[in-house]
């Protein structure tokens, strides 16, 4: 007993199994045989059963296509008719029952070539290897920039130039004078102020400070009235509540009697 062996190989459809049985057979889509292609597409199903692999519905309608095909060319042809003017027609003009087939055999085998390239600059794409682009700034070479870089002979004799007269500037020394007022001082010149005022010797604070006093001037001022009400010389009050104050001579001296106060500042 004889063992057949097949050996199939997988069609994405009934027409790529054409395409490959004409190719096969060397002979041209228009002038292919459907009795041929037909027993040999029919074979190629019988095989398949045989191997229990799947024939699918598609393979079946193209199966039975052929056999109609195959049947209309069968079929005897229509009659003759003559005419008197030497011309012959035929009763029925009938398209060749194999023109679909052929027409949708040379769609497929263009698309099926346009596959085949797209597949094949798919495969040489996959060689390519490919990477996201770095920041490569770090592993330039440092140039270090002109400092002078724009300046012309004319702009760098201007700033220095500049640069000595502030030199110039600089070197200048000035000497601040202070002038200095004793506490013992400003007691006398409050005492004179208060015998002047009259009225009882009473004089407002605000009288004693002017615009163009200093800062010294004013704090000398303060601590001389604490010292007078130290002594009990003076009394110093307020009308009402942020009112200017009141000074009130209390004592009995004269401004020559603080002649002699001691004053620790």
């Amino acid at each position: 007993m004889t063992t057949v062996l097949y050996k199939l190989e997988t069609f994405e459809g009934p027409l790529d199994l054409l395409l490959h049985l004409i190719d096969k057979s060397e002979i041209d889509i228009q002038d292919i045989s459907i009795s041929e292609i037909t027993d040999q597409y029919l074979e190629y199903l019988h095989n398949m059963k045989e191997l229990e692999l799947e024939v699918t519905s598609e393979f079946l309608v193209m199966a039975a296509t052929l056999l109609s095909i195959k049947s209309k060319q069968l079929l005897p042809k229509p009659p003759v008719i003559e005419f008197d003017d030497d011309f012959e027609y035929l009763m029925d003009d009938e398209e060749d029952p194999r023109d679909e087939l052929i027409r949708k055999l040379i769609e497929y085998r263009k698309y099926k070539g346009i596959a085949e390239h797209l597949h094949e600059r798919e495969w040489e794409r996959s060689l390519i290897f490919s990477k996201e682009p770095e920041d490569l700034t770090p592993f330039l070479p440092e140039v270090v920039e002109n400092p002078v870089k724009g300046l012309h002979a004319a702009d760098l004799i201007a700033v220095f130039q500049k640069a000595l007269r502030k030199a110039v500037k600089r070197n200048v020394v000035a000497r601040i004078h202070r002038d200095e007022i004793s506490v013992k001082d400003r007691i006398r010149e409050v005492v004179s102020a208060l015998e002047s005022a009259g009225k009882g010797g009473r004089l407002l604070f605000s009288k004693l400070l002017h615009e163009e006093m200093y800062r010294h001037e004013i704090v000398v001022t303060f601590l001389a009235i604490l010292e007078l009400m130290k002594m009990k010389q003076i009394v110093c009050y307020q009308n009402k509540l942020f009112d200017d104050i009141v000074m009130e001579w209390r004592g009995e001296g004269t401004v020559n009697e603080f002649s002699g106060l001691e004053i620790d500042y």
